[in-house]
């Protein structure tokens, strides 16, 4: 992700890329921890990317290792005697999938230090990837979490169909280890008799729309999946009906659990690393932008007027385009769908609007975002300042050379309300239903949100959601790093003490890493 090394502020000191020092001593011994009113015998975990451990654009076993449900599995050991905590493991610490041998995921992303000096996130060229999804593992195992699960593919048959993989019909990471082409996922995970579970599932009901820069559809009142894009946002009330039929089907076995909301995928890296006012311009090049924009608001008020409209009238609707840039930051310019309030489909950014990651950092410095000044586009701004009349070409010309922001690289006012409103839907539903059943509850969306405003402080110092070097994200800027996913654990574990009087013991934070050095994925 070369894109985007200008806004990486990384931090290579040895406690934001390794372990911090054990301050605490915990007791390893059965029989000091209770599980209270909880039965921890028979532990499963359902959920997506997050609950397998995925970390750095992908999966690997570390990664797996470090997931929030096998720490807690640990910790759960602790108090009683458990089953063992299986995990359908990658066969590498590369990261990425072969389909055929054919690679179908790309490897995981390291820190390394770019031609240009700079460190930042870049894919792990130091193996290929050995994890052959048709090599397929025997299955169920309790860590269910399928990277890339919206909800209702948990219920979906055929989501773990090899055949179905090519065609995107199925998911190549549930292809590994179901234990049928037919099954689901919720229905293996029953076949582990599940005592207790964990469920955190919705998170890509919404990502992908705003990974895509909300390219997708809002599927709000629309109440059937199969016609749902990849990128789409899942209507409420589906997610709220597979999310109730979920909980219930669990706790036919499980006489306890714990249930995780939605966080504001908004407020994470990949959303808040770019700013929106990263046009830094000196006095000299914001004069020239404005003196542009000028000129672009004086052309199309004559173009308006050769159309028929009244003067006036066109001054006004002209006026929009008349953008004001000044000495320092300024926000980018984006492209929007042309309407009859704004025929030419631009605008200035307003505050709250988000640039995705991995908007190419070197189209922006060439103009993306702003103008693209060629020689062509200067001869027709000469004839404007000599007081002469363009073409009906150089008009074009002029009007062609604003590079607004595409949406697939930027989420608008109405995405972020269209994603808001879901999340806020979907929290809704899981709280009603853990309230319900009785079920612990996380509220991931305070903490993560609580993490990226204030930091979360623990005894080795503070993990902040500040790109690469706060130590709790991943350099995907979605995912968590073990330190992160530790924090989720301990934060998992505290609900669950309180909902059933248990004793469980949280984990060292200091003891989890973060991200990964070139030299140290294998």
């Amino acid at each position: 992700m070369k894109k985007y090394y200008r806004y990486i502020a990384v931090v290579l000191a040895a406690g934001v890329l390794s372990c911090e020092p054990e301050l605490e001593t915990p007791v390893d011994e059965i029989g000091t921890y209770s599980n209270g009113e909880a039965d921890f015998s028979s532990y499963v975990a359902l959920g997506n990317s997050l609950t397998s451990g995925y970390a750095d654009g992908a999966l690997y076993i570390t990664g797996q290792e470090n997931s929030y449900p096998n720490i807690m599995a640990q910790q759960f050991a602790l108090t009683q005697e458990t089953n063992e905590f299986t995990i359908p493991y990658m066969s590498d610490n590369t990261g990425g999938l072969l389909f055929g041998g054919n690679v179908i995921a790309e490897n995981r992303y390291v820190l390394a230090v770019g031609a240009n000096g700079e460190p930042g996130p870049a894919r792990y060229t130091g193996s290929q990837p050995t994890t052959e999804v048709l090599n397929t593992l025997d299955g169920p195992f309790s860590n269910m979490g399928v990277a890339g699960a919206k909800s209702y593919h948990l219920v979906a048959e055929g989501y773990g169909n090899p055949e179905g993989v090519p065609t995107g019909m199925a998911n190549p990471y549930f292809a590994r280890f179901a234990t049928s082409g037919s099954t689901t996922v919720i229905a293996d995970a029953m076949m582990m008799n599940p005592s207790f579970f964990s469920l955190w599932i919705g998170n890509n009901d919404v990502l992908g729309y705003a990974t895509s820069g909300g390219t997708g559809e809002d599927q709000t009142n629309n109440t059937d999946p199969s016609t749902y894009g990849t990128n789409d946002i899942t209507d409420p009330n589906v997610f709220a009906s597979v999310y109730s039929g979920l909980v219930e089907t669990l706790t036919s076995t499980a006489t306890g659990g714990v249930l995780v909301n939605i966080p504001d995928v908004t407020s994470v890296p990949y959303f808040t690393t770019v700013p929106n006012n990263a046009l830094v311009l000196d006095a000299e090049t914001a004069a020239n932008l404005t003196g542009f924009f000028q000129a672009v608001s004086q052309v199309f008020t004559g173009v308006l007027m050769q159309q028929g409209v009244p003067q006036e009238q066109a001054m006004a609707l002209a006026s929009q385009y008349a953008l004001t840039f000044s000495e320092g930051p300024n926000r980018f310019v984006i492209s929007v769908e042309p309407s009859d309030m704004n025929p030419l489909g631009f605008r200035q950014m307003t505050e709250e609007e988000l640039l995705l990651l991995t908007i190419d950092q070197g189209a922006l410095a060439q103009g993306y975002g702003s103008v693209r000044l060629t020689p062509e586009v200067m001869q027709v701004l000469g004839v404007l300042q000599s007081g002469g009349q363009p073409t009906e070409e150089q008009v074009n010309t002029l009007f062609g050379a604003v590079a607004g922001i595409e949406d697939a690289d930027v989420l608008d006012a109405e995405e972020i309300e269209n994603i808001k409103n879901a999340t806020a839907a979907y929290n809704q539903a899981i709280s009603a239903i853990a309230d319900a059943n009785g079920l612990a509850m996380l509220d991931a969306n305070s903490l993560l949100t609580n993490i990226a405003q204030n930091g979360y402080s623990f005894d080795a110092g503070t993990v902040t959601s500040t790109f690469a070097s706060g130590g709790a994200f991943s350099l995907d800027g979605i995912h968590l790093t073990p330190r992160g996913y530790a924090i989720v654990a301990n934060e998992l574990i505290k609900e669950i003490n309180t909902t059933y009087s248990s004793t469980v013991p949280g984990v060292n934070i200091g003891n989890y890493p973060t991200i990964t050095l070139n030299n140290e994925v294998n």
